[in-house]
């Protein structure tokens, strides 16, 4: 995620205490203005095999891999940063502090919340269009009761 030094950053917030609404509202807004934006998925399999936060540092590396213009210092929200090819720094609640961190965890959100909506539509029976995968109450019962599904990581514990 770049933003232009312009960027109307007064309605971004830590992505986790926006409604989901405000998120989808402000996507739209993100994607039109920002310099260069990308989303990087990691899989289940993936995460299995080597961890969530491995996966996590994955996923990073995706997105950055995925943007058209080279930013001049990749900031992260959280501890570590992934492997790229440029300067880094991690922000810990960079979510809460730094627009271009809350802007690009805006976009991970909303991309995650429409793929777990379009997954809904495959298999209902876990909910996903309302819990978006976190562990709610709804969502452990559901799995209790089905079994994990095909985008389960085998590696969650309930």
């Amino acid at each position: 995620m770049i933003l232009p030094a312009r960027f109307p950053a007064g309605r971004l917030d830590d992505s986790k205490v926006l409604h989901p609404r405000v998120r989808e509202e402000l996507a739209p807004l993100i994607r039109a203005r920002a310099r260069a934006w990308a989303v990087g998925w990691a899989w289940p399999e993936e995460i299995d095999r080597i961890n969530i936060h491995h996966a996590t540092l994955l996923a990073m590396l995706r997105a950055y891999r995925g943007l058209d213009v080279a930013p001049d210092l990749v900031l992260v929200d959280g501890r570590f940063t992934p492997a790229v090819d440029r300067p880094c720094r991690a922000e810990i609640d960079g979510d809460a502090r730094i627009p271009a961190i809350m802007a690009a965890s805006i976009l991970a959100k909303t991309a995650r919340d429409r793929w777990m909506v379009r997954y809904a539509g495959i298999d209902g029976r876990y909910g996903f269009e309302s819990h978006f995968g976190y562990a709610t109450r709804s969502h452990r019962c559901r799995l209790r009761l089905h079994g994990p599904s095909p985008i389960h990581r085998r590696s969650f514990k309930l």
